[in-house]
């Protein structure tokens, strides 16, 4: 696949609309023209192994520094993205092995995502703080808040909207795809609520690819932990599927991660090992996605 038929797919293809709650108006979100792509050829689905100026990188990890994110300010919309997305483009921040995208959402009271399309893509959504209000071509019609995990395998497609509930106060969500390892499954939806205490000084899995497992289901072989650690808290973390990389994604506070410092909102991502050691510095919350390298 080159890349403008990469990113019609994976980016252009979503279809992106913001959307009142309240008045029901619909706005096209700006989207670089795909066109100013076409003489790049796509890279392998890998990690990216390119040096950047504003990351560390060593012989099998990468750290990318929160404020090196691109940002995107809509008004109604303050996204981070750790990769490229829409009009932010780094050819060194295409994945992280199937790990496509990774969007720190702030969602302005009121104000959401219209109906727009998916298909071929893993969809998790974390909730960190306020309600999103969530409808389906499926029919699904729920509501997340903090403590909630909510999948979406888009398969052979799937039109969505995403809206803030709440009329005085800003939503804020993490939102995250994932390559899958089926094409054109039959789209499915799942939603689950975690006991925040079960992630208290140990890694509470949210995520994995067995129907029998804790977490919600992805078509990946690929698992999710969240932990919340007091300061001087350590643990290690042992690779589940041969082959896998970490990436850390750290909502607050400071780790040390095989000897790395990784502050808030800053990624790290490892591979080529079997076991990491993560220890909170201070007080923190961190998210752990366990990845396929390729595809």
């Amino acid at each position: 696949m080159n890349r403008i038929e990469f990113l019609k797919k994976g980016l252009l293809g979503t279809g992106m609309f913001v959307a009142s709650a309240a008045l029901g108006n619909v706005l096209k979100n700006d989207i670089d023209d795909p066109d100013s792509y076409r003489e790049k050829e796509l890279d392998v689905i890998g990690f990216n192994h390119l040096p950047n100026t504003t990351s560390r990188i060593m012989k099998n990890t990468i750290l990318h520094k929160s404020e090196s994110r691109g940002d995107a300010n809509h008004g109604w919309l303050h996204s981070k993205h750790t990769f490229s997305f829409a009009n932010y483009y780094n050819p060194e921040r295409m994945h992280f092995g199937v790990l496509r995208v990774l969007n720190d959402d702030t969602v302005a009271a009121g104000m959401g995502f219209g109906t727009h399309p998916h298909d071929n893509m893993e969809i998790i959504s974390i909730p960190l703080e306020g309600d999103l209000e969530h409808k389906d071509s499926m029919g699904n019609t729920t509501v997340i808040k903090n403590g909630d995990i909510q999948v979406m395998s888009a398969g052979t497609g799937i039109q969505h909207s995403e809206y803030n509930k709440n009329k005085d106060a800003a939503v804020k969500f993490l939102q995250i795809w994932v390559f899958p390892n089926k094409k054109n499954v039959t789209p499915r939806y799942d939603q689950i609520t975690l006991k925040l205490e079960d992630r208290h000084n140990k890694l509470q899995q949210i995520l994995s690819p067995n129907t029998d497992d804790e977490g919600v289901r992805i078509h990946q072989n690929a698992w999710f932990h969240l932990g919340k650690f007091d300061k001087g808290i350590a643990t290690d973390y042992t690779i589940k599927g041969k082959g896998n990389g970490v990436y850390i994604f750290n909502l607050t506070g400071t780790l040390d991660v095989n000897g790395q410092l990784v502050k808030t909102r800053d990624g790290f991502g490892i591979w080529d090992t079997d076991k990491i050691n993560i220890k909170a510095n201070t007080n923190s919350e961190f998210l752990i996605m366990e990845v396929p390298m390729t595809a």
